[in-house]
């Protein structure tokens, strides 16, 4: 019997892809309280009491902000979190999000 031996070199490389960032978007509405959105983003966008401040004086300017960039899985938990609290206070409060 003959010995053989193969040898096989298969080298594969790989790209790594950083996972996409989403912005985290709240709309302004009529309804829901200044104070509501302060809180709102103090307490789970955990932004400081001025850029809290900031952040709604802008949404309620210009009709919407930037309130967050987070990967998508976040941004989603992050934004449903705060629409379904603020359906349990009464406010139609929306965000939306999308590929930063």
């Amino acid at each position: 019997m003959a010995n053989t031996q193969t040898s096989h070199s298969t080298s594969t490389k790989f790209k790594v892809k950083e996972p996409s960032m989403y912005n985290v978007i709240m709309h302004n509405d009529d309804i829901t309280t200044m104070d509501f959105v302060v809180m709102v983003l103090k307490s789970i966008f955990r932004k400081s009491a001025e850029d809290a401040e900031t952040i709604m004086l802008k949404i309620h300017n210009e009709g919407k902000a930037v309130v967050g960039t987070y990967y998508k899985d976040i941004a989603q938990t992050k934004a449903y979190y705060t629409m379904d609290l603020a359906r349990q206070n009464g406010f139609p409060l929306k965000l939306t999000i999308e590929e930063a």
